[in-house]
């Protein structure tokens, strides 16, 4: 198949996932503008988490059941209002509810975009990486964006300008579609072909269920994943202006590196995955993360950026891998793998960035992070039994 659909659904995925990304690059400015305590700013992160994580699984079985194509430019469109709206809202209460509402519009938007980009990718774990690099670029443009739109046009007002990303991810997201729909030469020749009977029974590969028992377990990896990610991409600007004694653009570049690296990581971790296979490249990416946070959270100094980057890749070489494993361990719930895989587990972490916030408002944000050195442990624990799918019996 051609390579235009992927790439059109990678710039797509770029587009929706500036919303993920900005919403932690405007906790700086609601502490700054609205003098909001850690606990309360990191609020705003868990409404934009919160839903997102409860029907982006419901989002997933539906895609199981119907293609639904033309969700992908509406969800990209209801991400980017939200957060537009963000900084114009009056109080408290209105910009967590118009922040959920962007979270709903980026879970409504991943199952079937996964979906998609594997059919269009057949699968290719390299397919697969591009197609997450372009969600993982998002992320990096979200501070960038949100620091000119912001710091450089007046503040928090100047959120509407925010809604540019969402009116071209659905331009882009309606052309992928359309170009998915259309046949290739190679495919229409296979539509063409007749069809053969296998020789034998045994020519069939047998049917293989859905593996509930490992798949909850690389679940539990990536929540342990996701809680570190959201945890610093919170509080890391704040963290890096304190640790560095600089300004807003200090904090800028900080989160700028925790989110470019993932982009690097993430196609890393595609042709890793090829060379070396899947689970030795996950499980090591996850140790990687042990030490590189904790070199976040006891280095000062210019040497800090070095570690944001080095957690930066441990956190997002096995990135699109977890997205192939949660699809091939439940092959007949596509859909909702990669509803838990890209929304559910992913998005639980913000669950615990209010409980990190607090301590920070009592102690200090250093002793507030430091518990994130033991998750990644933790993740690595819980991969340790697992095997590739296609060694799991049938």
């Amino acid at each position: 198949m051609s390579n235009r659909p992927v790439t059109l659904m990678s710039l797509g995925h770029a587009c929706v996932d500036v919303y993920q990304g900005a919403v932690a690059a405007l906790v700086p400015y609601f502490v700054a503008e609205r003098s909001y305590t850690y606990a309360a700013a990191s609020g705003i992160v868990l409404a934009a988490s919160l839903l997102s994580s409860v029907v982006q699984p419901l989002f997933g079985a539906l895609t199981d059941r119907w293609a639904m194509p033309w969700l992908l430019p509406v969800s990209a469109l209801l991400a980017g209002t939200g957060v537009a709206l963000s900084g114009v809202t009056g109080s408290y209460a209105l910009t967590l509810l118009v922040v959920a509402v962007s979270g709903i519009g980026v879970a409504a938007y991943h199952p079937e975009a996964a979906r998609v980009a594997r059919h269009v990718s057949r699968g290719r774990h390299t397919a697969m990486s591009w197609f997450s690099l372009g969600g993982n670029l998002g992320f990096a443009a979200a501070p960038l964006a949100v620091f000119a739109a912001v710091a450089m046009s007046g503040g928090l007002r100047a959120t509407p300008l925010l809604i540019v990303p969402a009116l071209a991810g659905g331009a882009l997201c309606a052309a992928a579609v359309r170009a998915a729909k259309r046949p290739t030469p190679a495919s229409a020749a296979e539509a063409n072909a007749p069809t053969r009977a296998p020789a034998t029974a045994t020519a069939c590969a047998p049917a293989r269920g859905d593996d509930w028992p490992s798949f909850l377990r690389l679940s539990g990896a990536i929540v342990c994943r996701s809680t570190v990610f959201v945890g610093l991409s919170t509080f890391i600007s704040l963290y890096v202006r304190q640790r560095t004694s600089g300004g807003e653009v200090s904090g800028t570049a900080a989160l700028f590196v925790l989110y470019l690296g993932g982009a690097a990581g993430t196609v890393a971790g595609g042709r890793l995955a090829t060379r070396y296979g899947r689970i030795t490249v996950v499980r090591r990416s996850y140790a990687l993360t042990v030490l590189a946070v904790a070199g976040v959270v006891c280095v000062p100094g210019p040497p800090l950026y070095l570690f944001v980057a080095l957690t930066s890749a441990g956190l997002y070489v096995p990135f699109s891998l977890h997205i192939t494993y949660g699809q091939d361990y439940l092959p007949g719930r596509v859909g909702t793998a990669s509803g838990v895989t890209l929304g559910l587990a992913v998005s639980v972490g913000g669950l615990a960035s209010p409980l990190i916030g607090a301590l920070a408002d009592a102690t200090t944000l250093r002793t507030a992070l430091a518990p994130l050195v033991v998750l990644p442990a933790l993740g690595w624990y819980l991969l340790r039994p697992l095997r590739e799918p296609a060694m799991i019996s049938s």
